[in-house]
């Protein structure tokens, strides 16, 4: 799977061809150009609103918004930059989602944190999955949760530059700010998270006592992690740092290198029946009616 934050030529003739075939009513070449584009949008999504049900939602909103725009698009930009231009202003403008009804400052959430006791994980045979994929949906549920810290531009540069490897130069087109800007929003983003994990996080500074197996108990019976059903966890997945690759911003500090690899283990998420979730979306006969498909 390309990354569509790195430079490539290639892939974005290949986007252009298949623009044109959808444009001129080609079904195949539109749900292709969808498909190449719809797990990254989804993880920006879920990395934005937290919830899996939400960030299709979100998912979904954007694609008809590309969609119904296609044949607006005139290749005077990349056409990465328009897609994920879109995307960036729906989600740094659209409604709040249920993880965003109420801002939480990072002292806030460290407090939530701590004020879950520590103990000893459950017993294996009381849960159905494993207990390591527990304590990896513990894991990942907090450090997600921790992204919701940020305000919305904070999350969005984050998410691009730092777990997505967005470069300094795309992630300013995709935002229209100069790569400058980016570098330095994204600086922010890093030094707020940074000065978190590095105070209260154990995966991050060992001399910090919150561990994930020590958590996940609690997290489990305040609601936080369901073992019926995992929002982020499971037997295989595949890696955000396998599909994206090392970000391509410098970074200086040891320990800014071990929050980056805590978000890069983060799972690529696919959004469930990807096929079937596009093809009902394609069946609205307004979206039909722009493509030329009926």
């Amino acid at each position: 799977m390309n990354n569509p934050f790195r430079e490539s030529a290639q892939d974005d003739a290949e986007d252009l061809e298949l623009i044109h075939l959808a444009n001129n009513g080609d079904r195949a070449a539109l749900e292709k150009l969808v498909l190449r584009h719809q797990a990254w949008i989804y993880n920006i999504a879920v990395r934005m609103v937290f919830y899996p049900h939400d960030a299709e939602e979100v998912t979904q909103e954007v694609l008809v918004k590309v969609i119904t725009k296609l044949s607006t698009f005139k290749g005077e930009s990349k056409f990465r930059t328009w897609l994920y231009r879109i995307a960036a202003n729906h989600v740094l403008n659209m409604k709040r989602r249920s993880a965003e009804s109420h801002e939480v400052s990072f002292t806030e959430y460290r407090s939530a944190i701590n004020s879950i006791a520590d103990a000893d994980l459950p017993d294996p045979r009381s849960v159905p999955v494993s207990l390591p994929i527990l304590v990896e949906e513990a894991k990942h549920s907090c450090t997600m949760g921790m992204l919701l810290c940020l305000d919305r531009r904070q999350r969005l540069v984050f998410t691009l530059g730092e777990i997505l490897g967005a470069t300094d130069t795309i992630g300013g087109e995709v935002l229209e700010m100069t790569a400058t800007n980016f570098r330095q929003c994204l600086a922010r983003a890093r030094r707020d998270l940074h000065n978190f994990l590095n105070n209260q996080c154990g995966l991050v500074n060992t001399a910090n006592p919150c561990r994930c197996p020590k958590k996940t108990r609690g997290f489990i019976e305040h609601g936080h992690v369901d073992p019926n059903r995992l929002l982020f966890a499971a037997d295989h997945v595949e890696r955000v740092r396998d599909v994206a690759g090392q970000t391509a911003s410098e970074i200086d500090d040891i320990v800014q290198h071990q929050h980056m690899a805590l978000y890069q283990d983060h799972p690529f998420l696919h959004p469930p029946d990807e096929i079937r979730w596009l093809q009902r979306i394609l069946q609205r006969e307004d979206l039909q009616r722009t493509l030329r498909l009926i």
